[in-house]
C-alpha cells in the first residue's frame, strides 16, 4: 500500500484535517486502549503533524516535536495507525517517514520517544534503544527510547 504524506505545522492544518487527526487519536488511544487521558496536552500547537492518507482517509499520523518541546532532543509522539490498516505496513511507513521528516525539519540530531512497552521491538527495528526503566503513563507501561543521530 502506498500512502500519500502531508507534513504540516499545526497552524496550517485545516479544520477537516485537525478533526480527522483528533478522531483517529481518540479512536486508538482512548477507545481501543481503554485509556482515559487528556490527549490535547497543549503541545500540538507547537508541532508539525505528519499525516498519512489512503485516498481521502487519514490512516496514520504522528506529531513531530522540535528540540526542547517535549524533551531536549527532537521527538516523535502520538504515533497512531487506524485499526483498519493494521498489518498493511502503514505503521512502519509512518515511522520511516516521521524519522525522515524530523531530520528535514530539525536537522540531524538524536530523536527521543516515550514508547508503549509492547512496541519496544517495533521501535528497535528503526534503531531506537531503550534508555529508561519501565514507567506507568496513564495506566500503560512505557519506556523512553533514543535513536542516535544518523
Amino acid at each position: 500500500m502506498q500512502l500519500q504524506w502531508q507534513c504540516l505545522h499545526f497552524n496550517n492544518l485545516t479544520n477537516i484535517q485537525l478533526y480527522a487527526l483528533l478522531r483517529l487519536r481518540s479512536e486508538v488511544f482512548v477507545v481501543e486502549q481503554n485509556c482515559v487521558f487528556l490527549d490535547m496536552d497543549n503541545k500540538d500547537q507547537n508541532c508539525h503533524h505528519l499525516l498519512g492518507y489512503d485516498g481521502d482517509n487519514l490512516v496514520s499520523s504522528a506529531r513531530l516535536l522540535a528540540p526542547n518541546t517535549a524533551y531536549v532532543q527532537i521527538s516523535i509522539g502520538r504515533v497512531v495507525s487506524s485499526p483498519a490498516y493494521r498489518g498493511t505496513g502503514a505503521g512502519r511507513a509512518l515511522m520511516q517517514e516521521a524519522i525522515k521528516a524530523c531530520y528535514q525539519l530539525f536537522g540531524n540530531g538524536d530523536i527521543k520517544i516515550g514508547a508503549q512497552l509492547y512496541l519496544k521491538a517495533f521501535y528497535e527495528s528503526f534503531g531506537f534503544v531503550q534508555t529508561s526503566d519501565v514507567y506507568d503513563e496513564d495506566g500503560i507501561d512505557h519506556i523512553e527510547m533514543i535513536k542516535k543521530a544518523a
